[in-house]
């Protein structure tokens, strides 16, 4: 994850440079006091846990492998949108499994018993062996398991797993500066990812007031924005005189909802519709820092 992990943070102005390609050592320069390792992700948890790092980007699945029984850890971040996976019960999709596509299927087969009970294992040999009757793996695309003739049942998921940006709480509650970091990152995380995926439609309307304007865009399933719309006057001259005949309409959609957007703004009178691409949403505080503090007891 290591290309998707530095995309993400240059999309968040937090740009790693990384003066030797050959060092696994870098920093951050909008960051002072910050420096990057690139380590292995199992390593990333063994020195969170030992203490060696203070934060990590890694995927909710090492973490859960390898960081059970220790408190010290807490994640910051647990949906940073890329690194996608999942931990999954497969079964061949032939032979005695041929009708079975749900866990329930799975375990109300007539073959198992005391004496033969269900084999499970996480090796795709195993299975084309016939020494198992099913495999829990992670799963991304789902290639594997349609090279090696498996598939995946419904209820079979037994962790859904993403990358996360996770902290050691000692290095938060006692190293300087480590929560202050911690927090900038958030914010800029938080804010980043909020506005992927959305945009920010403008356009004019003609109008009696602000107030009218905003019945007829409310009206419209698709113009509600975030709170909801941005309405101001437009200024003109009218025989030297100063007069608003139109009025600025401001208001935050889904990318994938442009286009009814713009037909909605069209059929209430919307003109010369500009679109911008967003690149940050800040709120007034993101409940992740509020749910982040809590946990440390401040």
């Amino acid at each position: 994850m290591a290309e998707l992990t530095l995309s993400l943070l240059k999309s968040c102005q937090l740009s790693v440079r990384q003066l030797n390609p050959r060092q696994y050592t870098a920093d951050i320069p909008q960051v002072p006091n910050l420096e990057v390792w690139f380590q292995r992700p199992t390593d990333i948890v063994r020195k969170l846990c030992s203490g060696d790092l203070d934060l990590g980007i890694v995927g909710y699945d090492i973490i859960s492998e390898y960081a059970q029984g220790n408190d010290d850890l807490v994640i910051i971040h647990d949906a940073l949108d890329f690194g996608h996976c999942r931990l999954s019960l497969a079964v061949p999709k032939e032979g005695i499994f041929d009708s079975v596509n749900t866990l329930e299927d799975l375990l109300n087969m007539p073959q198992w018993s005391e004496e033969r009970p269900m084999r499970v294992v996480t090796g795709f040999g195993y299975v084309k062996m016939g020494m198992a009757d099913a495999i829990v793996d992670l799963v991304s695309s789902g290639t594997t398991l349609r090279e090696n003739n498996l598939k995946e049942i419904e209820g079979g998921v037994i962790l859904e797993s993403q990358a996360t940006l996770v902290a050691s709480k000692k290095s938060l509650n006692r190293r300087e500066g480590v929560l202050e970091i911690s927090h900038e990152m958030l914010e800029r995380l938080e804010a980043h990812l909020t506005a992927s995926g959305k945009i920010m439609v403008t356009a004019n309307m003609r109008g009696n007031s602000a107030e009218e304007v905003a019945e007829r865009v409310l009206s419209q399933t698709s113009l509600c924005g975030l709170q909801g719309p941005t309405i101001s006057p437009v200024y003109c001259t009218q025989d030297g005189n100063v007069a608003v005949d139109y009025y600025a309409i401001n208001v935050v959609v889904p990318q994938k909802s442009l286009y009814k957007s713009i037909q909605q703004l069209r059929s209430i009178g919307g003109s010369g519709v500009l679109v911008s691409k967003l690149t940050y949403i800040f709120d007034e505080e993101t409940p992740r820092w509020r749910k982040l503090l809590s946990e440390l007891g401040m």
